[in-house]
């Protein structure tokens, strides 16, 4: 699968990463993880602080996936607002989701400060606006059902966002406890720091072929090496479709850009997070180097010619949305991409076991908050494996009614 095209700008934050082997031999471990990105990451980083031996292969070289087109929003509010999750699964689940996103923006952050390099995450706060009058009862609703489960957060009208920003809106929610990250150099520090505590890792090493026994599976990667494990986690991002199609999962594709650096981002207040209700929905972010990321306008394919046939017309009209938000800023486009993005149809990410895959686990972090996700997952998954249980497990288990 083509997962990305286009001028990723991540990639000029780290010219250098650290590079890693290719499989020359065969080895033996506790756990497998296939997929070099943050998912396979974190739970490369849980599994091994739990004492266990990992191997972690990528057929590329390592956040060169999915993660190298993420635009590193960390937010505890999802896709789907919490009333339409407690709508689907009940007010305990709901909650609990909601609770585990806000606290693993916390665990990320102290995650990377272990890092010998700087991850670029920066706390912000979120403004997330009613694209249209028609939304303000929704914003109303969100504002008190989070309100009310002590989530910090603040209802802003249309003359309040006037007073804040450069633009106003129909009303808001102002939230706080959420965080902007650079997933690129995140992801190196992360698997540089696993390095360190001897988690084996190796690029440009594709699995090819498994083979399931009663208490283990042995895969054959391309260089003809044997990897035996007792568990494989399959963290490989969209591209775990094509292993096993999964009938909750949906996979469109997504726009972003980078625009020139801006020395004034006074009018843009506290470099908040911005998006908002519509779906597909807009957002957009500063960079550490002061550069506006905005992103979206999706489409429901994957098709890698569709997609770089509209990649410069999705640039002009991202350009077009930032501007319309801060017209006083002289913007242009210095880096532009598509990727291919997953989602579910019940909004919650999911951890799938299947028959066909005894003693396998494919982590689907889908959804807007993957990188929030992958955390939280990646520490469930890890009790399960080491411990037998977790109590959010069934949450995010493949069937779940």
């Amino acid at each position: 699968m083509i997962l990305t095209s286009g001028q990723l700008f991540w990639l000029k934050t780290l010219p250098n990463p650290p590079s890693y082997p290719t499989l020359e031999e065969d080895i033996e471990c506790d756990v497998l993880v296939v997929g070099g990105g943050v998912s396979g990451g974190h739970c490369a980083h849980y599994l091994n602080k739990a004492g266990c031996k990992v191997v972690v292969i990528d057929k590329r070289k390592i956040g060169l996936g999915s993660t190298s087109a993420n635009t590193g929003l960390l937010q505890f509010m999802n896709d789907k607002m919490l009333s339409t999750i407690i709508n689907s699964f009940g007010m305990e689940i709901g909650l609990r989701h909601y609770q585990l996103c806000r606290e693993a923006i916390s665990k990320l952050k102290d995650i990377g400060k272990q890092f010998n390099l700087d991850p670029q995450f920066y706390e912000r706060n979120s403004l997330y606006y009613a694209t249209s009058p028609d939304d303000v009862s929704k914003i109303l609703l969100e504002y008190q059902l989070l309100k009310e489960q002590k989530f910090e957060v603040d209802y802003l009208s249309k003359h309040d966002i006037l007073k804040l920003f450069s633009f106003s809106k129909p009303a808001a929610l102002f939230c706080k406890d959420d965080a902007e990250v650079n997933p690129f150099r995140y992801v190196h520090g992360l698997f540089q720091k696993m390095e360190e505590r001897h988690v084996r890792i190796f690029e440009q090493t594709e699995l090819k072929k498994i083979a399931h026994y009663k208490n283990e599976v042995i895969a054959i990667t391309n260089t003809q090496k044997k990897i035996r494990a007792k568990k494989v986690i399959f963290a490989a991002g969209y591209e775990a479709q094509e292993t096993r199609r999964e009938k909750n999962a949906v996979l469109t594709s997504s726009f972003a850009i980078v625009t020139n650096p801006v020395s004034d981002l006074s009018t843009w207040h506290e470099r908040s997070l911005i998006w908002e209700t519509a779906r597909p929905y807009l957002y957009f972010r500063t960079t550490s180097d002061k550069r506006i990321i905005a992103g979206g306008l999706d489409i429901p394919t994957t098709d890698p010619i569709e997609l770089e046939n509209k990649q410069i017309t999705k640039a002009e009209m991202l350009l077009k949305e930032v501007k319309n938000l801060f017209p006083q800023l002289q913007l242009r486009v210095d880096f532009s991409w598509s990727a291919v993005f997953g989602s579910t149809h019940d909004g919650l990410p999911m951890i799938a076991e299947y028959e066909q895959y005894p003693n396998c686990y494919f982590v689907l972090v889908y959804g807007g908050n993957g990188t929030v996700y992958s955390q939280f997952l990646a520490e469930i998954l890890a009790d399960v494996i080491t411990k037998g249980s977790h109590s959010d497990f069934d949450m995010y288990r493949n069937g779940r009614k």
